[in-house]
């Protein structure tokens, strides 16, 4: 009973861990050498009514230095979101659950011949099995499953033998099934993401055309380095975009990426770094209020680069590896807090620019001028401090909650809101002839002074 509480409560934290990251459902080939684990989760994916699952075995073998495994206690099987939940009661309500799931499948025979611990998940009624080792030939197995109810389920292997250690390489295929007979390698949850970072990629091409003409043309003269950087980070993002697109497009209809996702990976962490890189500046003011940083910015930047970079091919194996890798969820874990970390620390140079410029507006007599400042500042800091919990916390939520038919949502949310902080970021701190941003009236003096005096810019 224990054993089979642990083992279902493994597949719960494995299946909990996958609803906050994208699925990748192109067709996946992996080998596994003498692997102890009592359970491996391959992929989950959202199935229409016309929907299968494509496994084949091969150079399959199983070993123990207990006793001879049976080969009726590793097998393969489906797992649903809404049976997940029935499993986790399983797992709490014990050895009553446990009795009726024997009696459900005759006191524990295996239908495909020999027989299935009762503490085995391969016996709970509440899982799709579709096959286990007995059914191999010779070590090798290829067959399609219809799926016809539809629903997201997670495909899993269960090794409920003792101590068996398990080698093979496996091949799996998930798929829905279109009118005209030809197979659909997204999930149904994920079909509208070609058109989305297609229309995205239309945007900030058009984004990045009205930019180049204030900063190649009309406004030339004012334009500043920063402005220059803000142009590549619009090139990385439309670059990102075309290569999502592309990306989800060839896995739709091949299963495969067709290299596409080696470009994806590659503009993600190129816009990634360019984005912290470009809030830590410009939140310093650097080049349109400065020439130069000081040294405690420069250490901001050269700590949350490198934790970027890091981050990103950390993200990219684990993406390619899929959760059927050792440690899959506590590495997603970890890579989230390293995002977290970094978010924190491109603050600190608006935080301190903010608290700067209200030391110098005590001295300089410039009221009206830091005023301004002042208040620039603070909602760069406030939309910020938005936009990375919007896409941090509220997008996670969204794809936590939302039905596996309309994941596509959070994705959308996650794209209009960088879109809108693209908009506000480059308006605010885009070039002109003079400074649109600090410039207020002499007779405003006065007031200014009063407000300042009145008013604590605390954050």
């Amino acid at each position: 009973m224990a054993a089979r509480a642990r083992r279902l409560l493994l597949f719960v934290v494995a299946v909990a861990g996958a609803l906050a990251l994208p699925v990748a459902a192109e067709i996946k080939k992996e080998s596994f050498r003498e692997d102890p684990r009592s359970s491996i989760m391959f992929e989950k994916f959202g199935f229409s009514k016309s929907g299968a699952v494509r496994i084949i075995v091969s150079g399959a073998a199983v070993s123990s230095p207990v006793v001879r495994p049976d080969n009726g206690q590793l097998g393969f099987f489906l797992l649903s979101d809404e049976s997940l939940l029935h499993a986790i009661d399983e797992a709490q309500e014990g050895p009553t659950r446990e009795k009726r799931a024997a009696a459900t499948n005759g006191g524990g025979e295996d239908p495909d011949g020999g027989s299935v611990s009762a503490g085995c998940v391969l016996n709970s009624p509440y899982v799709k099995k579709l096959f286990t080792f007995k059914n191999l030939k010779g070590g090798h197995y290829n067959k399609s499953f219809p799926v016809t109810r539809p629903d997201e389920y997670t495909l899993f292997f269960a090794n409920c033998a003792p101590e068996a250690l398990v080698s093979m390489t496996v091949r799996t295929e998930m798929y829905n099934v279109n009118a005209d007979g030809s197979k659909d390698y997204l999930p149904i949850g994920q079909a509208p993401l070609p058109a989305i970072y297609g229309f995205f990629a239309f945007c900030y091409a058009a984004f990045l055309a009205a930019w180049g003409y204030l900063t190649l043309s009309r406004d030339r003269v004012s334009a500043h380095q920063i402005h220059h950087l803000m142009s590549g980070l619009l090139v990385a993002r439309l670059l990102y975009c075309l290569s999502a697109a592309e990306d989800q497009h060839y896995i739709r209809v091949t299963g495969t990426p067709h290299g596409w996702d080696v470009a994806f990976y590659l503009f993600q962490l190129v816009k990634g770094v360019i984005l912290f890189a470009v809030i830590a500046l410009v939140g310093t003011g650097w080049s349109f209020l400065k020439p130069v940083l000081q040294d405690r910015e420069k250490k901001v930047l050269m700590a949350v680069i490198p934790l970027q970079v890091t981050a990103n091919i950390a993200a990219a194996v684990i993406g390619e590896t899929g959760p059927f890798m050792q440690g899959w969820v506590t590495w997603n874990q970890i890579l989230l807090f390293v995002d977290v970390a970094c978010c924190c620390a491109v603050l600190f140079p608006v935080v301190w620019s903010i608290r700067s410029l209200r030391e110098t507006s005590k001295t300089d007599g410039k009221a009206a001028r830091n005023l301004s400042k002042l208040t620039l500042f603070r909602q760069f800091y406030v939309v910020v401090i938005g936009y990375l919990y919007f896409t941090r916390i509220v997008v996670y939520a969204l794809k936590t909650v939302a039905s596996y038919k309309y994941r596509w949502v959070s994705i959308l949310a996650e794209e209009m809101a960088t879109l809108a902080f693209y908009l506000f970021m480059f308006y605010t701190f885009r070039p002109a002839e003079k400074s649109h941003c600090f410039s207020l009236d002499e007779d405003e003096e006065e007031a200014a002074e009063m407000v300042l005096r009145e008013e604590e810019f605390e954050l």
